[in-house]
């Protein structure tokens, strides 16, 4: 084996059965590759610059022509690429991924698309790896909501900043990140954006909200000074987003590890290590109904602008 890791991503795409034999249950997108001949789930590597959300959805798009709302992670799966008489380690990143629109037209890489229950997909896929995921999203929620909780962009200096501190704005850097971070939001069915009232805050998430036409709902509970006494509400607050979509809410540095944590504890679901929380990262909560089922971290971009940044 020689060669750099190649990082690949891809999706686990459902739908609830309206007919036949899996009526009402859930069938997955399977595709035929024939390079290959063979049945797997979509996937591919990913682009420059990309991320591993981005690349997943993108990749889903060209292959099977569906859109999609990314739902929880599924971990990675890992082997051996052959590449003529060599093989390189590749790792693919997943997420479950409702179907929500979209055509299936048969393309260079994807000759066949088709929709089969769990039992039949099991069946037909050629990779052990993949029968392996499969399983793993059959045993949990399929339908869930993300909250996408993300720390404020990079602001300057407290110390040297002279006015209010709640009028505090982002710097170059962190405009630069709060541009770059609708990339990712984009990929979530967002119908909801929620802020601290700083303008840092308000100022992270205005370029998404900017690009959806809708309006950043400022929740003082979100922030350093309000959040100690009403920690509930501000839990509470994640918990009552929209059932069926997905919701933004941006907060500081000192909130959101507890905040997390006490979701967490609640829901009695353990945690991927220490909850932390750098300037423009995000933590994906998937919750199932009104309880927290799996945590993500999203490390902050590195934009050209931030590289003299502290």
């Amino acid at each position: 084996m020689s060669g750099a890791t190649i990082r690949a991503a891809g999706g686990v795409v459902w739908r609830r059965a309206v007919s036949g034999p899996s009526g009402g249950g859930v069938e997955v997108v399977l595709v035929h590759r024939p390079r290959y001949d063979d049945w797997s789930l979509p996937k591919g590597k990913l682009g420059p610059g990309e991320t591993e959300v981005e690349g997943a959805v993108r990749e889903v798009l060209e292959e099977t022509g569906l859109h999609v709302r990314v739902g929880r992670p599924l971990g990675e799966t890992r082997y051996d690429k052959v590449i003529g008489k060599t093989s390189r380690p590749k790792v693919v990143r997943w997420w479950a991924m409702q179907a929500t629109t979209g055509t299936f037209t048969p393309n260079r890489e994807v000759d066949e698309m088709r929709w089969s229950p769990l039992s039949e997909a099991e069946q037909l896929l050629t990779r052990e790896t993949d029968r392996d995921l499969l399983r793993r999203f059959s045993q949990g929620p399929a339908p869930t909501r993300t909250v996408l909780l993300v720390r404020h962009a990079n602001a300057g200096s407290r110390s040297k900043w002279r006015g209010e501190d709640r009028a505090r704005p982002l710097d170059e850097c962190g405009q630069a990140q709060a541009d770059e971070l609708v990339r990712l939001f984009a990929r979530f069915d967002v119908a909801r954006i929620a802020s601290a009232d700083l303008a840092r805050c308000v100022d992270t998430v205005a370029p998404f909200a900017d690009a959806l036409g809708i309006a950043v709902q400022e929740e003082p509970v979100l922030s350093e000074i309000c959040y100690p006494g009403r920690e509930e509400e501000a839990a509470a607050l994640l918990r009552s987003t929209d059932p069926d979509r997905d919701a933004v809410v941006c907060s500081q540095g000192d909130v959101i590890p507890d905040l997390i944590t006490r979701l967490m504890t609640a829901d009695d679901l353990d945690g991927p290590g220490p909850i932390v929380a750098a300037k423009g990262s995000v933590w994906a909560l998937t919750l199932s109904g009104d309880r927290l089922v799996n945590v993500e971290y999203f490390s902050p971009p590195r934009p050209a602008e931030c590289t003299s940044s502290t």
